[in-house]
């Protein structure tokens, strides 16, 4: 397996890998082998320093080692001179300079950055793993740095546990035993709400590590704990560092360590003096020649209270809204989903050290199958990275195990709530990964987040509840959410689940129709609120085509549930839809927007226009509505066609001319080269000479004064979508140059290959990207009918075999395709299989159950003479057999 892109950490700024578990809260990796950005506490805490804006939070290691031959007795004199001590970390970009000077002059800051570093260092990343080599001529020894989480498909309790993983590697490439101590340093974590830390404890563990709490009272959000331990050695410990002023922690930590004068204790009393407090734990070791150990260190953190609320409830009495002035809530608003398996910090930890071996050999074998696949390297590159939304900051879950997530995260706190359905249309990841979690979403929308009407609030509730219905539904979103129930069915196949649900989505759609097509026509004509936060005025490509889908897909789920009278009507309306769609909007090379206003049901435009003045009540008259897109080129035009596609949903949408509006998107929307486009909206997503696919173009002319506000900019989410879309119609150099445009903007230089951003950073529409190993690979799989389907859009040359990692609700694993063989190998879980179809040929029935350490293997027969590679696959005469590995 290569790992992509290892690169020089010097170049590489904007790195962070966030290291978490989901709806835990993460601490993220940089490039030169440091941690930042500790959002442990519920809430996003990211910037540019290596301790984290406005926080006093730290974690660092220092190596120590002695002359060569050395042993025990000389690796504990109290002599400088005899070896060399580094912070292990590479050397500090010029860039994160400035920042500190903004931000680190603080008297409670991390205060470790100035200490002596490694001469260089070399990041590789493969998510949920990253790497990073340092070297130093002084040291004697090849050190690296590899920070992780576990990561294991369907497991989402491993996958969910509070923790930031850091193995360090020492390997001695020498002929002499290099002697040296390994120490790793956390400041107090949850130092509580007292002033100078007096609230905060810590304890050692014996033998493995240390643990923090505060006193305060356990209702509270300021309440909670965290821990570090080491897994396999046995440390010295140091529970509390010396409580003083000013830099006194750090200073004589660094003393310590340098000196090898490290000084143990049990921890604090709680008459301890105020000051910043933290914990070290120190490893001695003897690496013989050619030989190399490893030390990792676990660091996990419980912040069990929230009192964050969204969108459920007035204001706590005695609140006053004109000042913002508010009395503490009498209990926590909500508790994390990890609060509810670990006690505290201290328990998650030693669940952690106990089970170290399997979470890692787990998410590695995660880890290797993605890479295996033989996909185009963007591809897997930003499929794999855009996985750190999952353990970032943007998605929240409940003790009752619900997910919620923000847009995205800004600074200090999440952008835009509520699980917004119309952006996480786009998203596809958790579906495929984590389908559990993501049904807790569609029971957001249709059981919490909907009314007797079938209005969904498109920005759900937190914790739980009721939302107020007090604003728009978005017609993208609460149509998306029922194509979504589809395809989060047909992934599980609980039958049972769909039948609670589908009176639901019911309710749901016929709201839609009679809000945005009273008349029945199959469009959505009405203004309807959508993801560019504007209501568009007139049937759309864009909305339409997810509403033919939703109709679609109701009709689809009303058959399986044994009511093909419910679904008539819809499968009728959907045909009309499609029709109107293509006559109206198709404009002979891609769909469009037929801007309208006079003739809706919908009055409001006249008294917009009446309370207008001046220049903006002529240009309203001039050109209707603001904020469209008329003639314009959208670049998720057709988004619901995609949706479709991807979930298994027959419309009566025109293939061809879907294919026509995705190869004019890629034709009139994307750009080798931004450096003479105009852009007076948010630049910083492609700018200059970067290359990037435009939102929205008019290259037949008609670009309003004012279209929508977001027209001019490029947005990773639907640079995916549209890439996949386009490989599903066949355009696959299309979609590959797209995927690859917009990674190449994210190397670390100048954004954070692991933070596509949009409205704030971890943008969930960037989970989009999962999408691009189902497009190019054809894989699907339902339980439903236990049907395997695989169609490679890539073929690997010669006798090579085509693979491609797959998840489904049962098991993942790696699929191979070469000329004579298809081959199942789960690596977790099981593949029932009733058949088999192959390029889209006939089913081939074929009765195996995969399971680990054994494969399943479909021997094809091919005809001497065929007419294509579809025909003679879906004509093999097939055989089954099991190989063991």
């Amino acid at each position: 397996m290569t790992l992509p892109r290892p690169i020089d950490s010097g170049l590489l700024p904007q790195l962070a890998m966030p290291m978490g578990g989901i709806g835990a809260g993460s601490i993220s990796l940089n490039a030169f082998g440091g941690l930042q950005d500790f959002a442990i506490r519920n809430s996003p805490n990211m910037s540019a320093v290596p301790d984290g804006h406005g926080t006093t939070d730290s974690a660092f290691a220092l190596l120590r080692v002695l002359g060569a031959g050395a042993g025990k007795k000389a690796a504990r004199k109290d002599s400088a001179a005899s070896g060399v001590t580094r912070l292990v970390e590479g050397p500090l970009p010029a860039e994160r300079i400035y920042n500190m000077g903004l931000y680190s002059q603080g008297l409670r800051k991390s205060g470790h950055e100035g200490l002596p570093r490694f001469a260089s260092a070399r990041f590789a990343g493969a998510y949920p793993f990253g790497t990073v080599e340092l070297r130093d001529p002084q040291v004697p020894l090849r050190v690296s740095v590899t920070g992780w989480n576990p990561f294991i498909p369907l497991d989402d309790v491993s996958s969910g546990i509070p923790c930031a993983l850091m193995e360090y590697r020492l390997e001695n490439p020498g002929r002499s035993v290099v002697s040296c101590e390994l120490s790793f340093h956390l400041s107090h974590l949850m130092p509580g709400s007292g002033n100078g830390q007096a609230k905060s404890r810590a304890a050692a563990i014996p033998g493995m590590g240390v643990a923090f709490s505060n006193v305060d009272d356990p209702a509270v959000d300021t309440f909670g704990s965290a821990a570090l331990a080491v897994v396999g050695h046995e440390p010295a410990i140091k529970g509390m560092w010396l409580r003083g002023g000013w830099f006194d922690a750090i200073s004589a930590l660094w003393r310590e360590c340098s000196t090898g004068t490290f000084v143990e204790n049990q921890g604090s009393t709680g008459n301890d003096p105020e000051g910043r407090n933290g914990g070290s734990l120190l490893v001695r070791l003897r690496i013989q020649p050619g030989k190399h150990v490893v030390v990792p260190f676990v660091v996990c953190w419980h912040a069990p209270n929230s009192n964050m609320r969204c969108d459920n409830a007035p204001p706590p009495a005695g609140c006053d809204p004109a000042t913002g002035c508010c009395p503490a809530p009498a209990k926590p608003a909500w508790h994390p989903f990890y609060a509810g398996r670990w006690a505290d910090a201290r328990e998650a930890a030693m669940h952690v050290v106990a089970n170290y071996a399997s979470l890692r050999a787990r998410s590695e074998a995660f880890r290797d199958a993605l890479f295996s696949s033989t996909l185009p390297a963007p591809v897997i590159d930003a499929v794999s990275a855009n996985l750190a939304i999952i353990k970032s900051p943007t998605i929240l879950r409940q003790k009752n195990g619900n997910l919620w997530g923000w847009e995205g995260c800004f600074t200090s706190w999440g952008c835009c709530t509520g699980s917004c359905t119309h952006v996480w249309n786009y998203a596809q990841a958790i579906p495929h990964l984590f389908p559990a979690l993501e049904r807790t979403l569609r029971e957001q929308e249709l059981e919490r987040s909907m009314d007797e009407r079938g209005h969904v609030t498109f920005r759900s509730a937190l914790p739980d509840g009721p939302p107020p219905h007090t604003y728009h539904a978005a017609a993208d979103g609460q149509l998306g959410g029922i194509m979504k129930l589809f395809r989060d069915w047909r992934i599980c196949g609980d039958l049972a689940w769909l039948a609670r649900l589908y009176p639901l989505a019911k309710r749901s759609l016929d709201y839609g129709i009679s809000t945005w097509d009273p008349d029945r026509r199959g469009l959505v004509i009405e203004p309807h609120h959508n993801t560019y936060d504007i209501e568009f005025w007139g049937p759309d490509g864009m909305c339409t085509s997810i509403y033919i889908g939703a109709l679609s897909a109701l009709a689809d789920m009303a058959e399986a549930l044994g009511k093909p009278a419910e679904a008539a009507p819809y499968r009728q309306l959907a045909a009309a839809g499609a029709r109107a769609m293509e006559k109206e909007l198709f404009n002979g090379e891609y769909f469009m927007h037929q801007v309208r206003h006079d003739d809706l049901k919908d009055r409001s435009f006249a008294e917009q226009v009446s309370k207008a003045s001046g220049e903006v009540a002529a240009l309203l008259r001039r050109e209707g509505p603001k904020y469209q897109y008329g003639k314009g080129c959208l670049a998720d035009g057709v988004i619901g066609a995609w949706m479709a596609e991807l979930y298994g949903i027959a419309t009566p949408l025109s293939r061809k001319h879907v294919r026509s509006t995705l190869a004019a998107i890629h034709r009139h929307n994307f750009k080798h080269d931004l450096s003479e486009h105009a852009n007076c909206q948010r630049p910083g997503y492609a700018l200059g000479a970067e290359a990037g696919l435009l939102l929205c173009t008019w290259p037949r002319g008609g670009k309003p004064t004012l279209p929508f506000p977001y027209s001019d900019e490029v947005w990773t989410g639907i640079e995916y979508q549209v890439a996949s879309h386009c490989i599903l119609a066949g355009l696959v150099d299309e979609g590959i140059e797209i995927v690859a445009a917009a990674r190449g903007r994210y190397d670390g230089r100048v954004r954070n290959p692991f933070d596509e951003y949009e409205c704030g950073s971890f943008y969930a529409r960037a989970m989009a990207s999962y999408a691009l190993l189902p497009s190019l690979s054809g894989f699907a799989y339902s339980p439903i009918d236990g049907v395997l389907s695989l169609a490679p859009k890539l073929k690997p040359k010669g006798k090579a075999p085509f693979r491609c990692f797959f998840s489904t609700a049962s098991g993942w694993g790696v699929v191979s395709l070469t000329r004579d063989a298809l081959s199942v190998d789960v690596r977790e879980g099981q593949l029932a299989i009733s058949g088999v179809r192959l390029d889209g040929g006939d089913t081939v029935a074929w009765q195996a159950t995969a399971r680990p350490g054994a494969r399943a293997v479909l021997a094809l027969a091919r005809p001497r003479r065929a007419s294509g590679a579809a025909q003679s696959r879906a004509r093999a005469a097939a055989k089954t057999k099991r190989l063991r590995h």
